[in-house]
């Protein structure tokens, strides 16, 4: 076989992920928060970025002190009531002003005062301390109100008046360091004992101290151990309450009769026990310096049109709202002298103009997408979550001529306004229930609607098995195992039909 050498031109097409590209993908699936804070990464880095709209401090309708000082140029008090020829000899101006300079600036320094008189009395200095202080002071008393006391700082300030022992105060500096924000004490007491240098019955002295601190139930090495404390500070950690306290997973099973033997009570005296017990606070340290919530800001609000329709808009405050400055962009651009600068300055233009497409794109897609699934949904808006169809992402991605990939990164962490509440756009989409008679599919959320709807309307004498939720759910068309009836139950936390015998016999006591 001989061998040779020849040229050839070949043409094909391939999708690269450039840095844009996964630019783009990256702000797509952020949430609005996470957003806000890559954008504001951005007006940092770079020069070329500046917010759409500038900070300006001037109240509404006020005009700027420039204009307002060139505008009473000619209006000034002098020129008004002293005449244009101003005198400046101290007779004639209080001739002019009928009165002592005195009673006109009575602040005037520049007025000598007899070595006779008293200099009138100044200001302390102390003065600008305090509500009453001066405008450039930087005291700020409503940071010292507004102040949110941690749980730390609580069992600290208790600490200081409890215990007076250098060494005990330094074991319950470290044992309050190792509370959580629940109020339990994590951690051994053996490990701390061995950190220390101490004992374990000096440890043990020390925190049964901290353990009477407020709130009751405080430093807590378990469940059992902190509805104990809240009990005993209330004076009923009787024998009959003690036993409950130690028999919890009974409570939680909702084992009555075994309760009710091992306690030795009545039912009537098991039903004010348990009751007392749900009025103790099983985290009682979540009431001090608790970390903030943020709220949920929605992406798209629905509302109501006056045709009868739907009405889909942005948020506009969760739009970052950036422009490229081609002022200084034109600026910077003739000092530029070496080829290093000029590729900087062409590298953050084109930085800044894909981030502004970006965002743009990204705020486009989302309104489409919202857009469809409220015409998809649009029993949903109009009735209620019981006219939830069943959808999926393939569907919205073929209606608006889009990937699936980018539907999910579109749906993800973004949140819908509507008259019946904030939603995730993920909740809309939701797997499909046959029906028994052969019609339309139901959708799993509204399934589990259902079911809710129908424990709720039981009593005690008629509690629903999962079986007979089987059959009253074919009974208006859906067709269900007894299984996925369970899967759901559990998902919404709702206990087993016998548990909820119970609960409801033992409430009707």
């Amino acid at each position: 076989m001989a061998l040779s050498q020849r040229l050839e031109f070949r043409q094909s097409q391939a999708l690269v992920m450039t840095p844009q590209l996964m630019q783009a993908i990256k702000l797509l699936q952020l949430s609005s928060l996470d957003l806000a804070a890559y954008v504001e990464g951005e007006l940092e880095r770079n020069p070329l970025l500046e917010r759409a709209e500038a900070d300006d401090h001037t109240p509404p309708g006020a005009e700027p002190e420039a204009q307002v000082m060139e505008r009473n140029e000619d209006l000034s008090p002098t020129a008004d009531w002293m005449g244009e020829d101003l005198e400046v000899n101290r007779a004639s101006m209080e001739q002019g002003l009928g009165t002592e300079l005195e009673n006109v600036f009575p602040d005037d320094g520049g007025a000598k005062t007899a070595p006779t008189e008293t200099p009138p009395p100044a200001y302390s200095e102390w003065s600008g301390v305090g509500t009453g202080g001066a405008e450039d002071s930087s005291y700020n008393l409503e940071s010292f109100i507004t102040a949110e006391i941690t749980l730390a700082d609580h069992l600290a300030e208790q600490m200081a008046l409890a215990i007076s022992d250098p060494a005990q105060r330094m074991i319950g500096r470290y044992l309050v360091d190792m509370v959580d924000e629940t109020g339990y004490l994590i951690g051994d007491l053996d490990t701390v004992a061995e950190k220390l240098g101490a004992t374990r019955p000096a440890v043990e002295a020390v925190l049964s101290i901290l353990q009477t601190f407020d709130p009751p139930g405080i430093c807590a090495r378990s469940l059992t151990e902190c509805l104990a404390l809240q009990l005993k500070e209330r004076n009923r950690f009787d024998p009959a309450m003690r036993a409950l306290v130690e028999h919890l997973e009974l409570l939680a099973k909702r084992d009555l009769a075994a309760l009710r033997r091992i306690c030795g009570v009545s039912d009537e005296d098991l039903v004010d026990m348990i009751a007392e017990i749900r009025n103790l606070n099983p985290k009682p340290g979540l009431a001090f310096g608790s970390t903030l919530v943020q709220p949920i800001v929605p992406d798209v609000y629905v509302r109501a049109a006056a045709n009868g329709d739907w009405q889909v808009e942005l948020n506009s405050d969760t739009l970052p709202k950036v422009l490229i400055s081609q002022r200084y962009h034109a600026q910077v651009s003739k000092t530029t002298r070496n080829e290093k600068d000029k590729t900087y300055l062409a590298d953050c233009l084109q930085t800044a103009t894909w981030l502004v497409r970006a965002l743009d794109q990204r705020a486009k897609t989302i309104l489409k997408v919202s857009s469809e699934i409220v015409r998809q949904q649009d029993g949903f808006f109009t009735k209620g979550v019981q006219h939830l169809r069943p959808l999926n992402l393939k569907t919205v991605a073929d209606a608006i001529g889009m990937h699936e990939s980018t539907v999910s990164r579109v749906t993800a962490n973004k949140y819908m306004a509507t008259s019946r509440g904030i939603f995730e756009l993920k909740y809309f989409f939701t797997s499909s229930i046959a029906a028994s008679d052969g019609g339309e599919a139901h959708s799993a959320e509204a399934v589990r609607h259902r079911i809710r709807q129908l424990i709720d309307a039981e009593n005690a004498i008629e509690v629903l098995s999962d079986d007979t939720i089987v059959d009253k759910l074919r009974e208006v068309g859906i067709d269900i195992a007894r299984r996925t009836v369970a899967k759901y139950r559990e998902a919404m936390r709702i206990p087993s039909s016998v548990q909820r015998r119970r609960e409801k016999q033992a409430a009707n006591a």
